[in-house]
């Protein structure tokens, strides 16, 4: 057997054919690796193009995220404020019970008002408390009792609670009924 190949060479070699059988000898074997390999590379070049893509939409979507809630922090900030401004207006109230004008809970009121509908403006509002007591909006602070609620309704919002847009800022701080 090993001196058949070798005939076979020497009758390609008188013919001039020796070229021929060494491309043919190189070509039928690395070219499988090659094309697996070029498999391997059009492949790692998909998942990575792929990966970069989806890299690419959590950026932008991040950035969305970003700019849309940009006011949060700002709003956050604010809420001390607008506390303080509700506990005057109380304070301003409780005062001025026996006089007619009350100029300064008008005052309050106005500036209040004005500034719930500037904090509207950018999506931030109330937590409604009217509707029944929700866990996910609404902190229970205390139980009081109060046979004129049902047990587990809001008796009275002791802070008032905001969300901007769809997130929650501060939850309200609420009492609860309790009729044991």
């Amino acid at each position: 057997m090993i001196e058949q190949p070798e005939k076979t060479h020497e009758l390609l070699e008188e013919e001039g054919n020796t070229q021929e059988l060494q491309e043919s000898n190189t070509e039928s074997k690395p070219s499988i690796d090659y094309q697996a390999k070029f498999k391997e590379a059009q492949d790692l070049y998909l998942r990575t193009h792929a990966d970069f893509e989806n890299a690419k939409k959590r950026l932008e979507k991040d950035k969305a995220m970003a700019l849309e809630y940009a006011y949060e922090k700002i709003a956050h900030d604010l809420l001390p404020v607008i506390d303080a401004l509700h506990a005057a207006l109380e304070s301003a109230q409780k005062e001025e019970e026996t006089s007619k004008d009350r100029p300064i809970s008008k005052g309050l009121e106005l500036t209040l008002q004005k500034m719930h509908e500037v904090l509207a403006k950018h999506g931030i509002e109330c937590v409604e408390c009217v509707s029944g007591f929700d866990p996910n909006l609404h902190n229970a602070v205390i139980h009081v009792v109060a046979e004129h609620k049902e047990e587990g309704e809001i008796v009275e919002v002791l802070q008032k609670g905001y969300k901007y847009k769809e997130r929650l800022l501060r939850p309200a701080m609420v009492s609860i009924a309790k009729n044991n």
